[in-house]
């Protein structure tokens, strides 16, 4: 594959510099790495994460981020860590390929002084945290929004994203474990469309010839929007199917009346990453027994639903926004203190 490597750097406040420090304001280099440039969702969060650097400026704290982010397997993303590290950057934020192969680097970053924190995917390593959603959560709440429509029986498909991906591993875990409390929902078939649109129509075109009787299709993020097009064409509006939270989504469900919700995995978990560090870099301490998740590491951040209790509302905010945008929120600096710091 053709891998691009785009190197943005951004200086917070224009004018600012690396010469903030020598004023009595608080400076800071933030390096943020993406391993995975295949949805615009990506691309916002990168751009989030490098607005919410240049609110800092507005409180007088300088924060410069410099973000890698291309297409790379681990040991490429390990690579882009490892520049970070040589740039002597003062924390890390990092959507991790992998929930384990980065112990041994973050180990390396922690001792020489380098905050490391992941979002959108946890990571094992006791020398990092985790700001962002419970990726198991945010299945749980989509699948228990499917299972309550169909009243709890029926048959259901799941199009799942980047098999073996650790968000990926989360998810598909929460809605089994959803699932396996209604006796009478039968999972007919779990497959991967990589988190791609068009993956995602051919998917549920295949599964609406193999599976007749479908009832209720759990499926993730962009796919979403594919899976509910061949349902369309295919005349099977009828099947309740959880959706996407793009604009253009949000019209296309407006415009028909879907069957449909949403939870809401928003692009701003970097920039609510972002300014956890930046609070933990000016000194900080957290919260006794704030951390939770699998890996004990993990401060999870709020997971909106969307439904039709709320739709009009979140369509009405959202609905001049650019289709490839995504409903997103991120948690302030302000919220950020006071949730999660003493």
């Amino acid at each position: 594959m053709h891998k691009k490597l785009v190197t943005i750097v951004l200086a917070a406040v224009l004018g600012a510099g690396l010469t903030t420090a020598a004023n009595g304001q608080d400076q800071f280099v933030i390096g943020l790495s993406n391993g995975w440039i295949g949805s615009e969702w990506r691309t916002q969060m990168i751009d989030e994460a490098t607005a919410a650097a240049k609110e800092w400026g507005k409180r007088g704290v300088a924060v410069t981020v410099i973000a890698q982010s291309s297409n790379v397997d681990v040991p490429g993303q390990i690579a882009q860590i490892r520049n970070f590290m040589n740039r002597g950057v003062d924390a890390i934020i990092v959507n991790p390929n992998s929930p384990t192969a980065f112990d041994p680097i973050f180990a390396q970053a922690k001792r020489r002084g380098i905050l490391v924190i992941s979002t959108d995917a946890e990571v094992s390593s006791k020398d990092a945290i985790y700001v962002g959603i419970d990726q198991k959560g945010w299945a749980m709440q989509s699948a228990e929004w499917l299972a309550k429509t169909l009243k709890g029986k029926g048959n259901v498909v799941a199009i799942n994203g980047v098999a073996g991906h650790p968000a990926n591993q989360m998810r598909v875990a929460g809605y089994r474990e959803v699932f396996a409390k209604y006796p009478d929902i039968k999972i007919l078939n779990e497959v991967n469309a990589n988190w791609d649109e068009a993956q995602g129509q051919q998917a549920m075109q295949n599964l609406l010839a193999t599976y007749p009787s479908i009832n209720g299709v759990w499926v993730q993020d962009g796919m979403a929007a594919g899976a509910w097009r061949a349902l369309q064409d295919a005349g099977r509006t009828d099947i309740a199917a959880t959706g996407e939270i793009r604009v253009d989504f949000l019209k296309t469900w407006k415009e028909n009346n879907f069957n449909s919700g949403a939870s809401v995995n928003p692009p701003g978990c970097m920039a609510s990453a972002l300014n956890v560090a930046v609070l933990r870099l000016q000194g900080h301490e957290f919260k006794d027994g704030i951390f939770q998740g699998q890996y004990g590491n993990a401060i999870y951040i709020p997971i909106p639903l969307i439904d039709s209790s709320n739709f009009n509302s979140i369509y009405e905010k959202w609905k001049d926004e650019a289709g490839y945008i995504s409903v997103s929120t991120a948690v302030t600096p302000q919220q950020a203190k006071r949730r999660y710091f003493k």
